[in-house]
């Protein structure tokens, strides 16, 4: 799939940052010394004057965030997912969380596709750290469309919202008229009737491969549901899936323990038993190489979700 274009969600946010900075003139981005990287340099570029560039101190920059929030402005706070996370989650618990102030936090290079900076920078936990914070909404887009979306929506949000983004460039699979990103809602890709694959994030289009090849040599029909949003995640469509196909498949970019498969597991032992794979990071570090070397490596790549799939069924 060569010729699919291929856009990193961290281009979308700088982007759509800009956009919403022309429109609201109450919003102020914070950033840790990463702005390049994070894209919300491009908010700089064209809003000098509304930037905080925090240096290296994620604690202190949610602080002053969430100061921020408190006296009206709606603060963007980017960083590394490690660092915004990892390093700050006591900040974001206590001083944002508690006092469910409306501050946004914008997280990049998460995963493992960060690739070659290696395990002490991908962020394989964050998605388990932030939906455990009582309030917060948690958002973990697919794509260069439905991360601006994202980023739009977490404005006009009240309350805070952790949005999840990316370094690695993903196909672009949401450019279509009937597109609409609503928040806690997720999105049927493909119909199928054998089993239901959920994913967020960047092997959404992975899942969507690995579906047509299950139904092309295999002869199984897999629906593939989008989550984007992992809290307040979509029950109904959840229970729904299981009642339709029996099982579940769940599918992320982070670690088993926590994550996506973990939200879905909660819904349906209480609404809808259904035996559940979860497919991500199972219990462990990751490592430095290219990405989409380590994505193949720990299966999930198109090829490794569909074997796993295949020895599920």
């Amino acid at each position: 799939m060569s010729d699919v274009k291929r856009i990193a969600t961290r281009d979308s946010y700088g982007e759509e940052l800009v956009k919403l900075g022309a429109e609201h003139e109450d919003i102020v981005v914070l950033d840790a010394d990463l702005a390049e990287a994070t894209r919300s340099g491009e908010f700089q570029k064209v809003y000098p004057d509304r930037f905080i560039d925090c240096g290296i101190a994620e604690e202190n920059m949610m602080g002053v965030a969430a100061g921020l929030a408190a006296s009206g402005k709606v603060p963007f706070a980017s960083s590394f997912a490690m660092f915004a996370v990892g390093r700050a989650y006591e900040q974001i618990r206590n001083s944002i969380g508690y006092p469910h102030l409306n501050v946004k936090i914008g997280a990049s290079h998460a995963g493992i596709s960060v690739g070659e900076d290696g395990a002490t920078h991908q962020c394989i936990e964050d998605i388990a750290l932030m939906r455990m914070i009582p309030g917060m909404v948690v958002i973990n887009p697919s794509d260069y469309i439905e991360a601006r979306a994202a980023v739009r929506a977490a404005y006009e949000y009240e309350g805070p919202v952790y949005m999840r983004f990316g370094r690695l460039a993903v196909p672009i699979l949401n450019d279509r008229p009937d597109y609409k990103f609503e928040l806690g809602k997720g999105v049927v890709l493909r119909e199928g009737k054998d089993l239901t694959i959920f994913a967020t994030g960047l092997p959404v289009y992975n899942c969507l491969e690995a579906a047509e090849r299950l139904a092309a040599e295999d002869g199984i029909d897999a629906q593939v549901i989008n989550i984007h949003t992992i809290k307040p995640i979509d029950e109904e469509l959840i229970v729904a899936a299981a009642e339709k196909t029996g099982k579940i498949v769940t599918v992320e970019e982070h670690s088993v323990i926590g994550g996506l498969g973990s939200a879905v597991c909660d819904v349906l032992s209480e609404k809808a038993p259904t035996r559940v794979m979860k497919i991500g990071i199972n219990d462990t570090f990751g490592e430095s190489g290219p990405a989409l070397e380590l994505l193949k490596k720990y299966g999930l790549d198109t090829d490794g979700i569909y074997e796993k799939i295949k020895t599920f069924i």
